[in-house]
């Protein structure tokens, strides 16, 4: 191990509770996930089993619901990935930039799918 990365990797200690801080967020971003499919999981499943009248647009609009929060938790789950180990990079290299385009891109799938769930309710009434 040379004398610089020894340096470094020793450095990172101080480093510690930013690293934690990391994870944390990290695990959140994948309980988020959870709720994501949860929530999309279920309004697909009540939707099926309700015994409510069929209405063939409403059927297609639930399933394409459920497969847009599908959809939506992988993207997340690659984009809080990709975001955890970056944040992990520039604290060991003592930088930090913002994460706008993470930030911008959830919300932006957050509020479509918002949408599309009160779609869904002004559909069923």
């Amino acid at each position: 191990m040379s004398r610089q990365s020894y340096r470094k990797e020793k450095n990172q200690l101080i480093y510690t509770q930013q690293h934690l801080a990391n994870e944390r967020t990290y695990l959140a971003w994948i309980r988020t996930v959870i709720s994501i499919v949860g929530v999309g999981f279920l309004a697909t499943s009540l939707h099926f089993t309700m015994g409510a009248t069929r209405n063939p647009l409403v059927d297609v609009f639930t399933i394409a619901l459920g497969i847009f929060a599908c959809i939506f938790g992988l993207t997340v789950i690659f984009s809080a990935t990709q975001n955890y180990k970056k944040k992990r990079q520039q604290i060991i290299n003592e930088t930090f930039t913002p994460s706008n385009m993470h930030i911008t891109l959830i919300s932006s799938m957050l509020a479509i799918m918002i949408i599309m769930v009160i779609i869904y309710f002004f559909m069923i009434m």
